[in-house]
C-alpha cells in the first residue's frame, strides 16, 4: 500500500505592523489560517506567576546621567525612552518576582558617588517602579562601576548552596565619566563571586567608542549584551532581558558536595541532588549496587543564560567500578558558541544478560561528572542537578517483549496531528515541564531560552513530534544567523535525539520559519541490551521530556521580544500494560483536556505511573554535534550499550 503524502506543519508568520501572528497552512493542510497571539506580550499578558527560587531577583541599574538628556533619534530623549522601557519590563515580569531599581547620575550635577537605590528589591511593585522613574531628570556623572557594586549588594542572598539566580540589568548609553572603579573589572569580580550572579547590559544608542565597554561588562559579567539603537528596540531588549532573568531553571533536590576523587565521595541513594561544578573539574559520588538491578544516572549542568561557551565545551558522566575504569560513559556538547544552555549527560549501569561482565558485580560504584571548558569560556561554577534511579529486575519467569530498535511508524515521515494549536506555556526545566498529550500546541520563546514539556509514553509506544519556529519581523541585523534546537529525554533524563541518523536536533534560524522533527523508538524493556545510544536508554515507560531552545543571537535578528513556536505531538502505538511479551493492551480513553496533574490533551489513553523513589523527574538543551551518529543500521545485540558520544564500549 502506498504511503500517504507527508503533511507539512503550519508555518508561523508574523507581520511587522500587526499585533497578531498568522499561521499559514501549507501543503495538503490547505489554506486555513490559524490565529496566534502576538509574540509581543501586552501588559495584561505577563508570564504566569511561578515561585522564584530562594535568593533570586532582578535589579535594574538605570543611567540617569546628563548624557541621557540627549536625543533618542526618534524625536524624544534617551531618558524618556528608558522610563518607558522600565515600565515595559515591569509589565512583562511575573507577579511577585523580586525586582528593584537603582539609578545613577540623577541627583547631583557632579560627583562619582551619585548612585542610589530608587526601589528596593522586593515582590514586584509595578506602580512603585513607575513612580520611581517618573521624576528622574538627567543631571550628573556616570559612576557605572560603583553602581554595579552597589547593585550586587541590593540583591537578596541565597541560602548556602541554594541555586538562585541574581540578575543585574544595566541600561545605559555607554558613557562612563567615572572610571574608578573600572566597570569591566567590577563586572568580572562580581561574576566570579558566585554562579548565581550575572550582568546583562542594554546599550541605548551608544556611540561607537562606548559600545566596547558595555560589551565588556556583559561578557565579563557572564551576561548578554543587547544593542538598542532606538527607543523601540530599547523596550524590546529590556523586556527580553527581564523576562529571561525571571524565567530561569527551577531546581529541585537535596544539597550534596561531590569530591575531586573517589576517596571520601558522598554516598547516593535513589533520589535527586544538587551540587556545583567548575571548569575542567571532576566530581565523584558513590553508591552500592547489587548484581542484578539497572542503575540510571544523569547530571544536568545549568550555566547562566548568557555565559560564554565554546563549540566543544562538554559535560560528561561515567560510571566507575573499583580502579578498573569505566563501565559506561557519555558526553554532551553545546554544539554552538552563542551562549550556554542547560546540558545533560546520562549513563546507566545495565547488567549483562549472562551476568559475567566486570560491571555486573555487586559492590561499590562511583558516578563521575566532568566539565570541560575551553580558554575564554565561562569560568564560574555551574549548578548541577543529579538524578539517580534504580530499576529492579523483572520478576522471575517473566519474559520481556522483544527489543524495538527501529523507528518504524515514528520515523521522519510520520503523520502528525493537523488540528489548530492550543495555547500552552512550557516549563523552565525537567521539574516543572508542562505535560502534553497527542495534539498541536502553541507557545512563545525568548532568544537564549529553553522551554520544557513532558509527554507520558507507555510500553510499546513511541513519541514523535515536530517543532516549528515562527517567522517574525526582522531588525536591521538581517545578516545574523542563530539556531533553533530540540532534544528528547527518557524518564531518567537520557538524551536520545542526537546522532540518530533519522532526526537532526538543530536548524539555522534567521527570523524565517524553521522546522525540526524528533522522536524515539518504541519503549521496550529489552532495548537496554541494544548497542545504539538512542535505543538502549528507551527501556522504561513514563514521562518523556521535550526541550526546545532558541539561540541567543535571535535577539539581534527579530523585532518581537518573543517568537511563536508550534509543537505537533503524537504518541504512536497501542499502550501495553507492562513490559512482558504477552502484556495486554491498555484500553484507549480520550482525555477531554486537563487532569488534576496538569495533563492536557492526553488523548492516547491512560499510562501506567512510573514510580521513581525520591525523584522528581524531568532538563534541557543537550546539543550534541550534528552528524555524530551515522544512519543507524541495527547492530548485533551485546551486553552493554556504547557511550552516547565517545564510542567507548562498556568494560567486560
Amino acid at each position: 500500500m502506498a504511503r500517504p503524502p507527508r503533511r507539512r506543519a503550519a508555518v508561523p508568520e508574523a507581520g511587522a505592523s500587526t499585533a497578531r501572528t498568522k499561521w499559514r497552512a501549507r501543503g495538503t493542510w490547505g489554506t486555513a489560517l490559524l490565529a496566534l497571539t502576538a509574540a509581543v506580550l501586552p501588559a495584561s499578558a505577563a508570564p504566569r506567576a511561578t515561585p522564584a527560587a530562594d535568593g533570586s531577583g532582578l535589579v535594574m541599574v538605570l543611567d540617569s546621567s546628563r548624557a541621557m538628556a540627549g536625543s533618542d533619534g526618534a524625536g524624544g530623549t534617551l531618558i524618556a525612552a528608558a522610563r518607558k522601557a522600565v515600565g515595559g519590563v515591569a509589565d512583562a515580569l511575573p507577579e511577585g518576582y523580586p525586582t528593584g531599581l537603582r539609578v545613577y547620575g540623577a541627583d547631583e550635577p557632579k560627583g562619582c558617588d551619585d548612585t542610589r537605590l530608587a526601589q528596593p528589591v522586593g515582590p514586584l511593585d509595578r506602580g512603585g517602579l513607575t513612580r520611581a522613574v517618573a521624576g528622574l531628570t538627567p543631571k550628573g556623572d556616570a559612576p557605572i562601576g560603583l553602581s554595579l557594586t552597589k547593585a550586587a549588594q541590593d540583591l537578596p542572598k541565597a541560602a548556602a548552596g541554594a541555586p538562585g539566580k541574581r540578575t543585574i540589568l544595566l541600561i545605559s548609553d555607554g558613557q562612563s565619566t567615572c572610571q574608578t572603579p573600572p566597570p569591566c573589572q567590577v563586572a568580572a569580580q562580581l561574576a566570579s563571586s558566585g554562579a548565581d550572579l550575572h550582568i546583562d547590559v542594554v546599550g541605548l544608542h551608544p556611540a561607537a567608542k562606548d559600545r566596547p565597554q558595555l560589551q565588556c561588562i556583559a561578557k565579563s559579567g557572564n551576561g548578554q549584551y543587547y544593542d538598542a539603537p532606538d527607543a523601540a528596540s530599547l523596550s524590546r531588549q529590556v523586556q527580553r532581558a527581564g523576562q529571561l532573568a525571571a524565567d530561569s531553571y527551577r531546581f529541585r533536590g537535596t544539597q550534596i558536595h561531590g569530591t575531586d576523587d573517589q576517596k571520601g565521595a558522598p554516598a547516593l541513594t535513589p533520589g535527586q541532588y544538587l551540587d556545583s561544578i567548575g571548569p575542567n573539574e571532576v566530581r565523584y559520588y558513590a553508591t552500592d549496587l547489587d548484581a542484578a538491578s539497572t542503575a540510571d544516572f544523569s547530571a544536568t549542568a545549568v550555566p547562566p543564560s548568557g555565559a560564554s561557551v565554546d563549540l566543544l565545551d562538554t559535560v560528561s558522566a561515567r560510571i566507575v567500578q573499583g580502579t578498573g575504569g569505566s563501565c559506561q560513559s557519555s558526553t554532551a556538547r553545546f554544539g554552538q558558541r552563542e551562549a550556554a544552555t542547560p546540558l545533560t549527560a546520562s549513563v546507566s549501569r545495565i547488567p549483562s544478560r549472562g551476568g559475567t561482565a566486570r560491571c555486573d558485580k555487586a559492590g561499590r560504584y562511583w558516578l563521575a561528572v566532568e566539565r570541560r571548558a575551553a580558554t575564554g569560556s565561562d569560568a564560574t561554577r555551574w549548578p548541577v542537578e543529579l538524578m539517580f534511579h534504580v530499576e529492579h529486575p523483572l520478576r522471575k519467569g517473566v519474559t520481556p517483549a522483544q527489543a524495538t530498535p527501529q523507528y518504524g511508524a515514528g520515523g521522519k515521515d510520520a503523520t502528525l496531528p493537523n488540528t489548530a494549536p492550543q495555547d500552552v506555556s512550557g516549563g523552565t526545566g525537567f521539574n516543572d515541564a508542562r505535560e502534553l498529550g497527542t495534539g498541536a500546541w502553541r507557545d512563545t520563546i525568548l532568544p537564549a531560552q529553553t522551554r520544557w514539556y513532558k509527554v507520558p509514553v507507555s510500553w510499546g509506544q513511541q513519541l514523535r513530534y515536530d517543532v516549528q519556529f515562527g517567522t517574525a519581523p526582522r531588525s536591521g541585523a538581517a545578516s545574523h544567523v542563530s539556531f533553533g534546537s530540540t532534544q528528547v529525554y527518557t524518564p531518567f533524563r537520557a538524551p536520545v535525539g542526537s546522532g540518530t541518523g533519522e532526526f537532526t536536533p538543530q536548524v539555522p534560524y534567521t527570523g524565517r520559519s524553521a522546522s525540526l522533527s524528533m522522536g524515539t523508538v518504541p519503549v521496550s524493556w529489552t532495548n537496554r541490551y541494544e548497542t545504539h545510544s538512542n535505543v538502549a536508554p528507551v527501556h522504561a515507560n513514563g514521562n518523556f521530556y521535550i526541550a526546545v531552545t532558541l539561540g541567543a543571537r535571535a535577539a539581534q535578528i527579530t523585532e518581537n521580544p518573543r517568537i511563536g513556536v508550534v509543537l505537533r505531538v503524537a504518541v504512536l502505538g497501542r499502550a501495553k500494560a507492562g513490559p512482558e511479551a504477552d502484556a495486554m493492551s491498555v484500553k484507549d480513553e480520550a482525555s477531554g483536556g486537563g487532569s488534576g496533574s496538569g495533563a492536557i490533551g492526553s488523548g492516547g489513553g491512560h499510562w501506567p505511573a512510573l514510580r521513581i523513589a525520591g525523584v522528581s523527574v524531568g532538563v534541557v538543551g543537550v546539543l550534541l554535534l550534528a552528524g555524530l551518529g551515522a544512519a543507524y543500521a541495527r547492530a548485533g545485540r551485546g551486553p552493554w550499550p556504547r557511550g552516547a558520544d565517545t564510542g567507548e564500549a562498556r568494560g567486560e
